[in-house]
């Protein structure tokens, strides 16, 4: 299904959107919530974090993922416009991503979500927000995640594992990466930092189960699995896909990128018996 004819298809299926605003440890956070068209129970509820290098990006880039995710989950998918630097360098990011996550279980009755069922997806810096708020909530005590979605994750700071952009056909630089990471952490030493740099941390232990999704003509693709290799020596349970002839900025909108999405939250967050209940992802 190309892209516009899916995006057309989710405007009219899930009309529903709600923004709000949120007090945060940096400043106001805007969230975005988007709700299935028919919703008779409560529904699990999955933060999105949108891309854009930790410099960029908006609530508008995560509708796409955010809608198929709720049409075909089902659930509630709240995305959440974290703080960007330069101007809010780390943590401020990280921090607002526990905040928005601790806003939605406080919130989840007046929401109609089941706190119970709370996962994180996130595409670009979002994904790496996505693996952080996960450790976070693991040394924090909460709010517990049942689940974890990277998408083209960038997940080390110290681009040690790029992979050469000209051989990948990449439309992501390795200097378009280290300018992001400048104005993001503009303390080398926090370049080290878990909750900046998840594959630099070697405590994975008790982390949620996690899908990651690389894509082939992307240098970032060799980072994220190799984190997919370390979360399953550390015993979780991991899903790696590469998805073939795809470049960095199309995966979070590939069609067969998000039906993965879509059955891997579904299993997640959906017992045995509701699942076959749920609206199947077209394929």
């Amino acid at each position: 299904m190309p892209q516009t004819t899916m995006e057309t298809a989710l405007l009219r299926s899930l009309p529903r959107t709600e923004d709000c605003v949120i007090p945060g440890p940096f400043g106001p956070i805007a969230l975005r919530l988007h709700r299935p068209e028919r919703q008779e129970q409560d529904l699990p509820m999955i933060l999105y974090f949108h891309g854009g290098g930790f410099v960029g990006g908006s609530l508008d880039d995560a509708d796409i993922p955010a809608r198929f995710i709720a049409t075909y989950c089902p659930a509630l998918v709240l995305a959440v416009a974290y703080a960007l630097a330069p101007a809010r360098p780390f943590p401020a990011a990280p921090e607002d991503a526990h905040t928005a996550a601790l806003w939605a279980t406080a919130n989840a009755a007046r929401l109609g979500a089941d706190p119970r069922r709370l996962a994180v997806a996130g595409d670009d810096a979002g994904g790496n927000l996505a693996a952080c708020l996960s450790m976070m909530a693991r040394d924090r005590n909460g709010p517990d995640i049942s689940a974890q979605v990277l998408l083209a994750p960038m997940l080390d700071p110290s681009m040690t594992r790029l992979g050469d952009g000209d051989r990948l056909h990449s439309d992501l630089s390795a200097a378009a990466c280290a300018d992001y990471y400048r104005q993001y952490l503009p303390e080398t030493r926090l370049r080290l930092h878990p909750y900046a740099s998840p594959l630099s941390s070697v405590r994975q232990a008790g982390l949620p189960p996690a899908l990651i999704i690389t894509a082939e003509c992307d240098v970032l693709h060799a980072e994220a699995e190799k984190y997919a290799s370390a979360l399953i020596a550390a015993g979780v349970p991991t899903q790696v896909l590469r998805a073939a002839g795809i470049k960095h900025a199309s995966l979070a909108t590939d069609h067969a990128t998000l039906v993965e999405v879509a059955h891997f939250l579904r299993r997640r967050l959906w017992p045995d018996d509701l699942a076959a209940l749920c609206e199947h992802p077209p394929s």
